[in-house]
């Protein structure tokens, strides 16, 4: 993979950003300017990545995100179900010497082009695998939450540092460009002061043997699969840290579904500025998702929130006197190939992702002191992270 040099302002460029085109704009300056796809990598330069797990996620999202990624393609397959891993293999040109089983996952040391492990696989087994990724030294990409407890966290960050490889978990909201439109107006104080934010992600769980309802494959129920989200985003976009939550959870005992784990939670975090921000998540309910920020001069709304596409921003200030929405023509992106793509760029530049193992350590940190309030009955204080959870840079929005 070939090094990307700094810009004569001293910015990194794009990967392959010397063979940028773009042609002249020819609409008025009233006009929202062209810009041409690009650039991109050539099928040679790209990273490759090895996707561990091969099930809903990974047929329906990951694996067709390659399509539209910048900088990245499919080179290996690990799967429990070899003829499976077969058919999908032909589909992406991926080789059958490039297919394993978990059993031999360390064959991915020696498969030629594998550059980064994206590690698709049930919450309780995240743990083990970032672990085994990490002592043959490849870069991680690991999926959302990070692991089952905090300890586990840890251990993971360690092994990574340790093996002198990345570890990115899949936070692939912050990567979309509604959420970054989103983040960038509060920052600008363009909402006012942030006093609230208000937000459920829910949707009807129905195979009662699915891994989502077993807590030890799960680590819980809505919460950690759903829930985060709302978490995450409360996070990302106040660019504050919760000091308190208190919660409830509802578990009926009456629905082989929730013999595990819990069927909704109620949360509301308190923050350091006096925000507040309240979310549901829920598996017994029809598909439910917003995302609602307050603020002293205006409001926005994602609705819906949270999915994989379709999601609709709106803004609603005074202007003239009189109460205002705004719809921004905001292009559609596929998450899964920008949250990709990242990874990639800090590969060939060497840079910390975005959302690395610091930004899970803290979501579960949270997970576990909202679990500790609903199960104690009262508010819990949560310690703040001992330095930045975010660390990696982003692109300028386009």
């Amino acid at each position: 993979m070939a090094a990307v040099v700094p810009s004569a302002s001293g910015q990194a460029q794009k990967p392959n950003e010397a063979n940028d085109v773009q042609l002249s704009q020819i609409h008025a300056a009233t006009e929202a300017p062209e810009k041409a796809p690009g650039p991109f990598l050539p099928v040679n330069r790209r990273v490759g990545f090895a996707i561990v797990g091969l099930g809903r996620l990974s047929l329906n999202q990951i694996l067709p995100a390659f399509a539209t990624s910048d900088y990245c393609k499919p080179v290996a397959l690990v799967s429990g179900d070899r003829p499976k891993a077969l058919k999908i293999a032909a589909q992406y040109g991926i080789a059958v010497s490039h297919i394993t089983d978990y059993a031999g996952f360390e064959k991915l040391k020696e498969m030629s082009g594998v550059d980064v492990i994206y590690i698709v696989l049930p919450n309780g087994m995240h743990y083990e695998f970032v672990l085994r990724a990490a002592k043959i030294g490849k870069h991680i990409l690991c999926e959302k939450p990070m692991a089952n407890s905090t300890a586990q966290c840890e251990e993971m960050i360690a092994a990574c540092q340790r093996g002198n490889v990345k570890l990115m978990i899949a936070y692939r909201q912050q990567y979309e460009p509604m959420n970054r439109a989103l983040e960038k107006a509060v920052r600008e104080g363009k909402l006012g002061k942030l006093r609230s934010i208000v937000a459920s992600n829910s949707q009807n769980e129905g195979d009662p043997t699915q891994w989502r309802l077993n807590k030890q494959l799960a680590g819980g129920g809505a919460l950690p699969d759903v829930g985060i989200y709302c978490l995450n985003a409360s996070r990302f976009l106040s660019g504050e840290e919760p000091n308190e939550v208190i919660a409830t959870l509802v578990q009926p005992k009456d629905d082989p579904r929730f013999k595990e784990v819990e069927a909704r939670c109620e949360v509301i975090a308190r923050f350091p500025s006096g925000m507040t921000a309240t979310f549901t998540s829920g598996y017994d309910v029809h598909r439910s998702a917003f995302l609602r920020l307050e603020g002293t001069d205006g409001f926005a709304e994602v609705d819906p929130a949270f999915g994989y596409h379709g999601s609709k921003l709106r803004f609603t200030k005074l202007m003239d006197g009189k109460d205002t929405e705004l719809h921004p023509a905001i292009e559609e992106k596929d998450q899964f190939a920008l949250e990709m793509d990242h990874m990639a760029v800090c590969v060939l530049q060497n840079q910390q992702p975005r959302t690395g193992g610091e930004e899970g350590l803290q979501d579960q940190r949270i997970i576990e002191a909202i679990y500790r309030s609903a199960r104690e009955g009262r508010l819990t204080s949560i310690e703040a992270p001992a330095g930045a959870t975010r660390l990696g840079i982003l692109p300028p929005l386009e």
